[in-house]
């Protein structure tokens, strides 16, 4: 399709409302970070407790991802979206004026059905409206708003622990700063929805839902007349024979067996993960404060964190569409092994004075320098192709189903990794939790190599299961 004929202002600002999602993804999910200790006092939870309290969003997140997909195939993805917004608000409001943990744990998880619908929602949307030939930097936008999102929440977490005297002291209104890190989110969460109200359903939903005539009017909109005829028809093509509307069996070859590209997915979106991305994310004021470092020392080094990996998943916006997906993830994998397995170095070396590792000057230096490195690893590489490919590279029939099945899967993983770090930190200390994660980003090298395929170039109709 000759992209003289695309609307590239009108296609960019759907995107970039699209992933305000994003944006609140990181928000949602970098805020918990500040609040730990706010938590604990407030609610009086052990380990495990907090662990909890920290992971219960991810379960949402599960819930929200998988029926996301079949819900999006049946209503929209625009609608989807539509009230994973008005979910972010509900969650805003309701942990930060939260009483206790069952409380708090009910909000996060309505947070976490809105991220989990947003993850997937966002990418699909965004593929399903941009031209081949631009589809990976508009989907990678996705990851820039999900670390924008994560970086103003850390920021805002600082600034506002910073001017309380601390994330548990009083600040406004007579409530802790910590409530209020939750509260910032309700202005991009209304943003979201405000903006959400102004733009097209895909017209690949409106083919799937046969709406022929309004997929027509928003490809007109977006691609020129002349080319929307035909990408109606190329649509319609790549459906299923018999006209059946998409079900979550379709992820099933005649033999009931899943098709491969569904377990492929499975993979991008298991392994993004168990590499222990969203332990620097969730706790990473906990993981400096606990080889010595202040809590305003470590909230800094998680904006410094946010801010490098902008510039990392910026790099991937450039290349993504002129190298292709596969080597960036290749790179990515071995950089993580690496830097990981530095990290899970520098830790072994650290002796325990008064309950609390202490790191010397020089393997402070390596697991600083390291663990800024591997987060760049990650959003050069796994963080933001994995979305685009997971936006992609199923056909149309299954795209919401193969979305359901892989989100499910990428939000499962991301909960284990998470409540499982507390009790690993006490267990086998940062050094052996550190060695895990290092173990998997060298298994995700195999992966990449022998099942993933590349996807540059090829239009969503010549994706094949």
């Amino acid at each position: 399709m000759a992209t003289s004929n695309n609307n590239m202002p009108l296609i960019i600002a759907i995107s970039l409302v699209a992933t305000l999602g994003g944006f609140l993804f990181g928000f949602d999910s970098g805020v918990i970070n500040g609040t730990v200790d706010g938590l604990q006092s407030a609610f009086n939870s052990d380990s495990v407790g907090t662990g909890f309290n920290v992971a219960s969003m991810l379960l949402g997140c599960a819930v929200g991802a998988f029926f996301a997909g079949h819900l999006a195939d049946r209503f929209g993805r625009r609608s989807l979206l539509l009230v994973a917004a008005v979910l972010f608000i509900i969650s805003a409001w309701g942990s930060g004026i939260a009483s206790g943990s069952f409380e708090f744990v009910i909000y996060r998880i309505l947070g976490g059905i809105a991220v989990g619908a947003a993850s997937v929602m966002a990418p699909a949307y965004i593929s399903e409206i941009a031209p081949s030939s631009m589809r990976g930097r508009l989907s990678s936008i996705q990851q820039v708003a999900i670390i924008f999102g994560l970086s103003c929440a850390f920021f805002s977490n600082y600034l506002l622990a910073e001017f309380a005297g601390g994330s548990t002291a009083e600040h406004w209104l007579g409530y802790e700063a910590w409530r209020w890190m939750f509260w910032i989110e309700l202005a991009p969460a209304t943003l979201f929805l405000l903006t959400l109200l102004l733009i097209p359903e895909s017209p690949r939903y409106l083919v799937l839902s046969k709406q022929d005539e309004k997929a027509k009017q928003v490809l007109t909109r977006l691609r020129g007349a002349e080319s929307a005829d035909k990408m109606v028809s190329e649509i319609s093509a790549s459906l299923a024979e018999d006209g059946h509307q998409p079900q979550l069996k379709d992820i099933l070859n005649k033999n009931g067996k899943v098709k491969k590209i569904v377990w492929v997915g499975i993979g991008l979106a298991t392994f993004q993960q168990l590499v222990g991305i969203n332990v620097v994310f969730y706790y990473g004021a906990v993981l400096w404060q606990s080889v010595g470092f202040s809590e305003s020392d470590a909230l800094q080094i998680n904006v410094l964190s946010g801010l490098l990996s902008i510039a990392a998943v910026s790099l991937a916006l450039v290349l993504i569409d002129k190298i292709g997906r596969k080597p960036l993830l290749m790179i990515g994998s071995i950089g993580m092994a690496i830097t990981l397995a530095l990290v899970a170095f520098a830790f072994a070396g650290a002796s325990v004075e008064n309950d609390q590792l202490v790191l010397s000057d020089s393997m402070g230096k390596l697991a600083l320098v390291s663990a800024n490195a591997y987060v760049m690893f990650f959003n050069f590489s796994w963080g933001p192709v994995m979305w685009v490919m997971l936006g992609e590279m199923f056909p149309n029939q299954i795209r919401g189903s193969g979305l359901a099945v892989a989100g499910l899967c990428q939000w499962l993983a991301n909960f284990l990794i998470t409540i499982s770090f507390p009790v690993m930190l006490v267990g086998i200390g940062l050094a052996g939790a550190y060695g895990i994660y290092a173990i998997f980003a060298a298994l995700s090298i195999l992966f990449v190599a022998k099942a993933v395929h590349e996807t540059k170039g090829l239009s969503l109709e010549e994706m094949r299961g």
